[in-house]
């Protein structure tokens, strides 16, 4: 049966049967609807809105991070409401006048994400109001310059959530630097089983641990203060040295996972390095089922020169029970080092491998004799791997996301044994030398893909389209990335655009021959009968040649109207994408080249799920009655 069709902002108004219902009786119909659904029957009729409002009392959930409101939209769609147990926002655009409205005494989980106009008074009042709090993430707190961020802020927040399970602050806590700082984390929850940091200087980490070894040597009968509990710990850091991993090993004798990753200015001395002494001694109490240790690259191409075979031998002896391994910049292990952790963990699902300059061919050779079930697979920047690599590696037929992003050795070989993975949901071939016929291998296989990357394979041109599209996965495709593809013309788009895919996400950045023709093609596509442009929620065009300022016309209403994400060069005509922003306040307009969407290639198989919108309602109910006429007249010059 067809569904129906969302109604006109007048026709809403008109009266329905429904309105000869007692709101009472439609709350209760609603009440058991996510925000998501609550807004596509607010958008239906009258009553329904009404009655959608009325719900916005006494749900439980509030999940709002596809747009990033403002507090004047929040407001009627957060009135009082003693039952909210979970809340999820994008504080993009919100700032300190937002903390007293956010900081709910009933929440029992709060993620905000994009904090960054927000200062650390946030994580007081939180402290303050949010007794019951269990689960509490942020992002990005206090980095717009002048915000302040004091020490006791972090305090506070210790000391008053003491139900604390899970607590994530993803920001540099540098500023918490305090001559107290190990002491008030003996005052966080008991029950605290998840921590993650996105930054700490090794001096205060260095305390922290000092406070955690000591408070386990107290007496048998005395119970540890510090972390008492705690399962998983993120850290990034200055240096991963052999005293840290020393130290957490034997200071947090609960943990099942461990991730850590540094991001080292200058070449590290061997004191502040970490050895194969200090790899061995990472599950001394035997626990641990997810480990990560990588060296960023973001500073310096620098690696973790001081561990090679051995450590891993060493490690492998204490790690059979690993479930997930993570290992980013060791370039003296060779393929006898992987190799003997992937013969060593039988219950390994979950490999990534980063920067392994001695990772060849070799380590899949004899795979298939081991009885490895892996899901997830990333080899990045394994510059000597070959077609006979993925091979073998194609033996484990359980593999559901694989990123072999500059594997520049890789070609259609390669895609031959992949195409017959029956549960390959996610590919990533970025830099990879194959061409079109690569991938008419891969579409008349097996592999049921939602996301696709062929970021800088440039030897794809116009057909690879058809092949990607024509194939057995083309229908089921979500997110495609066809950036830095100098073969790449409109004339491609005009092929994705008339196979009527609805695609979510679509990345055609600094492709030299994609122009005005190609955002015409997508602003006229319709799906099933939908709007135009109705399912890409990401479209990236950054510094795609043959762009003018002409394009931007086709993003104004009624085009596009589930698009979040769009990256265009802000050279085109400053006004005119000024006025873009302005019309659309919910389109998050990037002129800076940063990459795009709330989860760049995550690899979360649900985050990809198909959603059936053909309008969009939030913006109806958000922004019914508005007139935006001064920006788009602008846009229509």
């Amino acid at each position: 049966m067809a569904e129906a069709e969302p109604l006109s902002p007048r026709d809403r108004n008109l009266p329905t049967g429904f309105d000869l219902l007692p709101s009472t009786v439609l709350a209760s119909i609603l009440s058991g609807l996510d925000l998501r659904s609550l807004r596509s029957a607010a958008a239906t009729c009258s009553a329904f809105r009404s009655a959608a409002d009325h719900v916005l009392s006494f749900i439980s959930s509030f999940h709002l991070l596809e747009i990033a409101p403002t507090l004047e939209v929040l407001r009627p769609l957060m009135p009082p409401n003693p039952y909210l147990r979970s809340l999820k926002v994008d504080c993009r655009r919100l700032d300190d006048s937002v903390i007293e409205f956010l900081a709910r005494p009933s929440l029992h989980e709060l993620c905000l994400h994009n904090c960054e106009r927000l200062s650390g008074r946030l994580l007081a009042e939180i402290g303050a109001k949010c007794r019951d709090l269990r689960f509490l993430s942020l992002s990005s707190l206090a980095e717009r310059r002048r915000l302040l961020i004091l020490f006791s802020d972090l305090e506070e927040l210790l000391t008053g959530c003491s139900a604390l399970e899970s607590l994530s602050l993803a920001f540099d806590i540098s500023a918490f630097g305090h001559p107290k700082f190990a002491q008030v984390w003996a005052s966080a929850s008991e029950k605290l089983t998840s921590l993650e940091i996105g930054y700490i200087p090794m001096t205060m980490l260095t305390e922290m641990l000092k406070s955690t070894l000591e408070s386990h040597q107290l007496p048998y009968h005395v119970r540890a203060s510090i972390f008492p509990s705690l399962q998983k710990l993120s850290l990034s850091v200055d240096y991963v040295t052999d005293l840290l991993v020393i130290s957490i090993s034997n200071g947090l004798a609960s943990l099942t996972h461990l991730d850590l990753q540094d991001s080292p200015i200058i070449e590290p001395a061997a004191e502040l390095d970490l050895t194969n002494a200090g790899i061995q001694q990472i599950n001394v109490h035997g626990k641990l089922k997810h480990i990560s240790l990588i060296r960023s690259q973001e500073f310096l191409f620098t690696y973790f020169r001081r561990v090679n075979d051995l450590g891993l031998l060493l490690m492998s002896d204490t790690c059979a029970s690993l479930e997930s391994i993570c290992l980013g910049g060791f370039c003296r292990v060779t393929d006898s080092g992987f190799r003997a952790l992937l013969h060593s963990c039988s219950s390994l699902r979950k490999l990534r491998v980063s920067h392994g300059s001695q990772l060849t061919d070799l380590v899949f050779h004899d795979i298939s004799a081991t009885s490895l079930s892996l899901t997830h697979v990333s080899l990045r920047w394994c510059n000597l791997l070959t077609n006979l690599g993925i091979i073998g590696l194609s033996s484990n037929t359980n593999i559901s996301v694989l990123d072999l992003r500059d594997c520049r050795k890789l070609g259609d070989d390669a895609l031959k044994p992949l195409s017959s993975l029956s549960k390959l949901h996610i590919l990533q071939l970025d830099g990879a030398d194959i061409t079109d016929l690569g991938l008419s291998y891969l579409g008349s296989g097996l592999c049921p893909l939602v996301s696709l990357s062929l970021r800088g394979c440039k030897r794809l041109t116009d057909k690879c389209i058809s092949f990607i599209f024509g194939g057995s996965f083309g229908r089921l495709l979500q997110a495609l990335d066809l950036s830095r593809l100098p073969n790449l013309s409109d004339n491609g788009i005009l092929s994705l655009a008339k196979s009527r895919v609805p695609i979510l996400e679509l990345r055609i950045r600094e492709c030299p021959h994609i122009g005005d023709t190609s955002v015409m093609a997508l602003a006229s596509m319709q799906i099933d009968g939908g709007s135009y442009g109705s399912s890409l929620k990401v479209l990236d065009l950054f510094d795609s040649g043959g762009l003018t300022p002409r394009s931007i016309q086709w993003f104004k209403k009624p085009y596009f109207p589930s698009l979040r994400w769009l990256g265009v060069t802000g050279c085109l005509n400053r006004d005119m994408v000024d006025a873009l922003a302005r019309s659309r306040p919910f389109l998050h307009v990037s002129c800076l080249g940063e990459e795009l969407g709330t989860g760049y290639w995550d690899t979360s198989a649900g985050w990809y799920g198909h959603e059936e919108d053909e309008i969009d309602e939030l913006e109806q109910w958000l922004l019914d009655g508005e007139n935006d006429i001064n920006d788009e007249e602008m846009l229509a010059e």
